[in-house]
């Protein structure tokens, strides 16, 4: 079967289509679009409908629904779990935007419009690929199964939940996701880490009101001072967090696993060029590539308190506040983590002052050996299409439903990627180049069709 004269042929109503997709302003942080996650969210199951899956229901739970879809008729075959997600991040700030943001609009081959590569746009590709292989072949190679929520740009909230309670219906060889990025164009990715994540937020109190600098200076403590020198202890000279038994679970790089990393052949140089940077920091020993994929972090992203207007009053701050997130690798366990950073700020804070911890959003990391049979073949599939074989990455982000998905279901997250990293994902100008529209749709069915 020609595939590639197939989507050739069709592309016009596939754009068509999924222009439809991204019309419609599926924003789950936003309490005044829940019509349109309806709308959203009925769309997918009519197109799922449409490309033959022999059984579609649209899932209640206590937020968004959750589409399940099955074509269940290859006997002994592998059976694969697509998971996707239909909602989108807000738009602001609207005036950045070259066009608006739900209005699909083409521009220089690239397809712009909230979702259209996270993940509208990839999600696609998928229904896209099974639709073609039905029509062209009328049976499929392997058993598909789909798993599509509403609120995985808030974090996922209801989903697990549902996968525990439908495990067995969601059950699968793999779980295919397309919610990542090629390293490059025609440079393609498979990414098998996701860093975990866990954040807090402190807050330091000395006096029960600011005070004048001039009478109480030298005196009396200062909340900033006392926060300033804390956070400066939470790591050493080394770039090393110095929170003890922070590095617990963190698993050492192997030889295998550095060589992987040096195939990117990234440019340190070139990125320091392009922020204007004079050198970059980190944890001593590593490349970029490794601190901000396999290494774990301590961040502060945010730190205030005091005068902050215009000109200068001479006070001394009753109050300063920091917000911290931890990006987490290996076993490294997001709550006795966050135990032990509290521990650490409360044994550290200076005399006369007094801190308050509050945690908050907490996920796990998630890896995945790239010898597994199931990657090894998308990564043979990426080289069928792009005509080079995709390099095993492992990201510094954070998706945190791909381990809950792999550990719930017991199966292997592939992550095929078709975005770039340039494509402006949760910023205004959001797109998705269509060379990897195209080789994305004829990729999944070389994946599907090896299985």
């Amino acid at each position: 079967m020609n595939y590639e004269t197939y989507f050739q042929n069709h592309r016009e109503q596939h754009l068509e289509e999924l222009k439809e997709l991204l019309r419609i302003p599926s924003i789950s942080a936003l309490s005044e679009h829940k019509s349109d996650i309806t709308q959203a969210a009925n769309w997918i199951a009519d197109k799922l409908r449409q490309a033959g899956m022999d059984k579609v229901e649209v899932h209640p739970t206590t937020g968004n629904p959750v589409i399940y879809a099955e074509h269940l008729q290859a006997p002994g075959c592998p059976t694969v779990l697509v998971y996707g997600h239909y909602d989108v991040q807000p738009v602001d700030p609207l005036h950045l935007w070259e066009t608006p943001p739900f209005e699909p609009t083409i521009r220089d081959g690239k397809l712009y419009a909230r979702g259209a590569t996270d993940d509208k746009g990839q999600l696609f590709l998928h229904i896209k690929a099974v639709e073609a292989i039905l029509k062209e072949e009328q049976k499929l190679p392997v058993n598909i199964k789909f798993c599509i929520e509403g609120e995985e740009e808030i974090s996922s909230p209801s989903l697990p939940a549902f996968l525990e309670s439908h495990a067995e219906m969601l059950a699968a060889d793999a779980i295919l996701i397309s919610d990542t990025s090629l390293l490059e164009p025609g440079k393609p990715a498979i990414c098998t880490g996701l860093r975990g994540l866990c954040e807090l937020e402190i807050s330091v109190h000395t006096a029960n009101t600011d005070l004048h600098s001039g009478t109480f200076g030298g005196g009396v403590p200062n909340a900033l001072h006392a926060l300033v020198s804390l956070l400066t202890s939470l790591h050493d000279e080394q770039g090393r967090v110095a929170v003890e038994g922070f590095y617990e679970g963190v698993h050492d790089l192997t030889p295998e696993m550095r060589e992987e990393f040096a195939k990117q052949k990234f440019n340190e140089d070139k990125l320091k060029t392009s922020l204007g940077l004079d050198s970059l920091y980190g944890e001593e020993g590593f490349s970029f590539v490794e601190r901000t994929g396999a290494r774990p972090t301590l961040e502060l992203n945010g730190v205030y308190g005091g005068f902050q207007g215009e000109g200068s009053k001479t006070v001394i701050p009753k109050e300063a506040h920091a917000k911290i997130t931890c990006r987490l690798v290996g076993q490294q366990d997001p709550q006795a983590t966050l135990d032990k950073v509290e521990r650490h700020l409360h044994a550290n804070i200076q005399s006369g002052a007094k801190i308050t911890v509050v945690k908050g959003e907490s996920a796990r990391a998630f890896t995945i050996d790239p010898s597994d049979p199931m990657l090894q073949k998308a990564a043979d599939a990426y080289e069928r299409i792009y005509g080079t074989r995709a390099l095993f990455t492992q990201d510094g982000g954070s998706i945190p439903i791909v381990e809950t998905l792999s550990r719930v279901l017991s199966a292997p997250a592939v992550m095929m990627g078709f975005g770039l990293p340039d494509e402006n994902l949760h910023a205004p100008n959001e797109h998705f180049n269509l060379e990897n529209f195209d080789k994305g749709m004829l990729t999944i069915v070389e994946y599907l069709k090896s299985l």
